[in-house]
């Protein structure tokens, strides 16, 4: 097996990082795919506020924190991080320390950088940056977000959409609106979909509704598996 990191990645806050890390970590743990998930927003901690004591937490003011997602490979090929907003620079300042091309060769590892967008310039621009940097040291699978709208103007006509569609085999995934009583049932309880729907304290309909969306979203993943889980050598 090929080891694989993904960061859900975008500097920008509100695009969707941890509520698609939230259903991706329950979607490999409803398909049994062994992993090791990490939560870097000190200040929200979503991802680690769902999914418990599952979720280790790297404290970005550490100079060593993020050494944590490459010791991982000893128990795991699968490694995903929730990274907070306005992360990107600190991101880039550790994998430019520890040669970050090398490193992913000596752990026969492959990162990919799960980028959420919506209707929105910046995180547009957010998308430039990171491909500027990282080029192709990394994979891409670009998550469209529909949670504020569902159309995606500015993005599709994009530069960089085109060269990373064209040159470096990025991927497009599509996470649509979940109807927001729902959303912040969820909140409320703390509780990831599957076991929301288990918790039966949820209307017959509204648990139709959640396991809808999230048969929806699990598709979308499952279409670009080959650069979101381990592949085999």
């Amino acid at each position: 097996m090929i080891k694989r990191l993904d960061l859900i990645l975008n500097g920008k806050g509100g695009v969707g990082k941890s509520f698609f890390a939230v259903n991706f970590v329950q979607y490999l743990k409803d398909k049994n795919i062994l992993h090791v998930a990490c939560d870097c927003d000190n200040e929200n901690s979503t991802l680690k506020r769902f999914h418990g004591e599952a979720v280790e937490f790297m404290d970005l003011s550490q100079p060593r924190a993020l050494d944590a997602m490459f010791r991982a490979f000893e128990q795991t090929d699968l490694v995903v991080v929730d990274c907070r907003a306005a992360s990107t620079e600190v991101f880039f300042d550790y994998f430019d320390l520890i040669d970050l091309r090398g490193t992913l060769k000596i752990l026969s590892a492959t990162l990919t950088l799960i980028i959420p967008v919506n209707h929105e310039a910046d995180s547009i621009d957010q998308l430039q940056r990171i491909e500027k940097h990282l080029t192709d040291a990394c994979s891409y699978v670009v998550l469209r977000n529909a949670v504020h709208d569902d159309t995606f103007a500015v993005y599709e006509q994009s530069a960089v959409r085109k060269h990373l569609r064209k040159d470096l085999g990025m991927k497009e995934i599509n996470m649509t609106r979940l109807q927001p009583w729902l959303v912040e049932e969820l909140s409320l309880k703390n509780l990831p979909i599957t076991e929301a729907v288990k918790d039966g304290s949820l209307y017959l309909l509204d648990r139709q509704r959640l396991q809808t969306w999230q048969r929806k979203l699990y598709t979308e993943i499952e279409s670009a598996a080959e650069l979101l889980l381990p592949a085999k050598s």
